[in-house]
């Protein structure tokens, strides 16, 4: 199962509807998460760039878009962007990974300077 972080904005409208009628849209999602395989972890209402941050968990690449596309089209959401997850040893797995390709990787000269200037 892999992890992502699914970072939601509501539109205007979704804020006055909550306000009008405060209830738990938490467990609206946890459901709809749940129905199509993947498991609700956590999710927090957020001051910044945007409103809900939710923590989820799903056996594939190809479902949480597909939430993304549900809760989207629901027309409370006016922005969502998942990000992947990787736990420490998935990280300490891409970097043993990277290790050769990345020791044979030579930077080009030109590259090198510019960085450095």
């Amino acid at each position: 199962m892999c992890y992502y972080c699914h970072q939601v904005s509501y539109t205007s409208e979704a804020w006055s509807r909550l306000r009008q009628n405060p209830q738990d849209r938490f467990e609206a999602i946890r459901a709809t998460i749940e129905n199509l395989g993947g498991e609700f972890r956590a999710a927090y209402f957020a001051t910044g760039n945007f409103d809900v941050l939710a923590i989820t968990e799903f056996p594939d690449q190809v479902t949480p878009a597909a939430i993304a596309v549900a809760f989207a089209d629901g027309g409370a959401v006016a922005s969502i962007q998942t990000i992947p997850l990787l736990t420490a040893t998935q990280m300490m797995d891409a970097h043993a990974k990277a290790e050769g390709p990345v020791s044979s990787y030579r930077r080009r000269p030109e590259l090198s300077s510019a960085a450095s200037g």
